[in-house]
């Protein structure tokens, strides 16, 4: 999940610029505009900042924020159990042994559990600077398995015509058993364990020289929600400057599949998503001790075209994570949060396909649970010697997004019949130390594809 430090103060909630260098495609039906597959960071959702009672053909929601400003009735409330349940999980496919609590381990938080530590940079700008990092599981060094609930809210969208009457249902289903037999969650084996899981096996990765061999970060995935929203064919959006415009809220194309792709307005979306999950923790599906995620079928995000609002902006954000929090309780009540999205194949250029979004945010949340893991500035691999396009937080699959390299491809055997998946390579928290050697299994800077990154980052020129 990445964002460009010129437009964070732009985009403090719900700004998505697409910033990515993968190969760009026309997705648009029509060739109208270039895709570029990239991802997003959001900030800390407060639920007080959710609005409530609404009816999606008066509001208007602002251009920057994603706000909304007018339409609302008020702002979302919490009226669940803020204190889930915090024996483990169970999940029947992985062998798990020694199993540690899934209890928070902050004071002052009612979530998941963490452990912290930290490296020092070993060049740049902040060579010899200490950079402590939060993340999830269990202390490695102690070892045994720690199990999170994977609860999967899935979203279906009915589009609207501009007269309001339904021009097409787009469902999740036929992507659900996909998703539940990917590498996210079906135990496979890597050269940094058996029987284990995607972001398992990357986390153990990092940490594979000085953990107890027993060490597991294990998601247990259950669905706790079919949902369907319904899309208008146009939204108001407040500009900058004060004025009104109405701009065009989706559009639609055909994927090689037969399926149908939808590129959202992100300030719309983000107002979808931000009710959805509200919605889904009052319901008590989605809880403070799980990694909760909400996921769309083929579903890309486009930024407002403010000259022309009835096309789309640059385009495309995949997924994103982020937290939920209720201010002004103690402990204070997260809810770890993914959007992703599913991607049929030939939609977007470098292995871009199937679970590519899922396996991103989810090596993210692993890595940067609460989206404040500070690194030294590092520039994006593949660019030019002076570029300045660079970022400095522990966001382990952004340095990779871009790469032609940038996904793996890996074969699921479930039932007799042979899947092939494309979860996105990321890289280890090794490589943001820009030192000359790595302590990561086989010294490598990169997983599962160690070739990746065959050396640590570059220091953000000037930094």
């Amino acid at each position: 999940m990445r964002i460009p430090p010129r437009v964070l103060l732009l985009c403090v909630l719900c700004c998505f610029p697409t910033l990515s260098f993968a190969q760009a495609v026309s997705l648009v039906s029509g060739g109208a505009h270039p895709a570029h597959p990239g991802y997003a960071e959001r900030a800390p959702v407060p639920v007080s900042s959710v609005s409530a009672g609404y009816s999606i053909n008066a509001i208007t929601i602002n251009a920057a924020t994603g706000k909304v400003i007018s339409g609302a009735s008020g702002t979302a409330h919490i009226t669940a159990n803020r204190n889930a349940a915090t024996e483990a999980a169970s999940n029947n496919n992985f062998d798990l042994g020694d199993t540690r609590n899934n209890q928070p381990t902050i004071d002052g938080l009612n979530t998941i559990a963490t452990f912290d530590g930290a490296f020092v940079a070993e060049a740049g700008g902040s060579q010899d600077g200490n950079f402590r990092f939060t993340m999830i599981g269990n202390d490695p060094r102690v070892g045994g398995s720690t199990v999170y609930p994977a609860n999967i809210d899935e979203v279906s969208l009915q589009l609207l015509n501009a007269d309001g009457s339904v021009f097409k249902t787009v469902p999740f289903g036929p992507f659900e058993q996909k998703v539940l037999n990917s590498p996210n969650f079906v135990p496979l084996n890597y050269r940094s364990g058996h029987n284990i899981e995607y972001a398992d096996a990357a986390h153990r990765a990092e940490f594979f020289n000085i953990m107890k061999s027993n060490w597991h970060t294990v998601i247990s995935p259950q669905v706790v929600n079919r949902v369907t929203i319904t899309v208008p064919f146009t939204v108001d959006i407040e500009l900058e400057n004060g004025d009104t415009v109405q701009a065009r809220a989706y559009f639609t194309g055909t994927a090689a599949d037969g399926s149908t792709f939808v590129e959202m307005l992100s300030p719309l979306f983000n107002f979808f998503f931000d009710n959805e999950v509200v919605n889904e923790i009052n319901l008590g599906n989605f809880t403070t001790n799980s990694i909760n995620m909400t996921l769309f079928p083929n579903t890309f995000l486009f930024d407002l075209n403010t000259s022309n609002p009835n096309t789309p902006g640059s385009c495309c954000e995949l997924g994103f994570h982020t937290y939920f929090l209720e201010g002004g309780v103690f402990p204070q009540p997260r809810w770890i949060t993914e959007y992703a999205s599913w991607i049929s194949p030939g939609l977007f250029g470098a292995g871009f396909q199937d679970v590519t979004a899922l396996s991103h945010e989810t090596s993210e949340s692993f890595d940067d649970p609460f989206i404040d893991n500070s690194t030294p500035n590092w520039q994006f691999p593949g660019q030019p010697a002076n570029s300045t396009v660079c970022q400095a937080n522990l966001e382990i699959a952004d340095p990779i997004e871009g790469l032609a390299n940038a996904t793996s491809a890996i074969e699921v055997k479930q039932h007799g019949t042979n899947t092939t998946y494309h979860p996105q390579n990321v890289a280890l928290y090794q490589w943001f130390e820009m030192g000359a050697t790595s302590s990561a299994i086989d010294g490598a800077f990169s997983f599962p594809n160690e070739t990746v990154l065959p050396t640590s980052a570059i220091p953000c020129p000037g930094s």
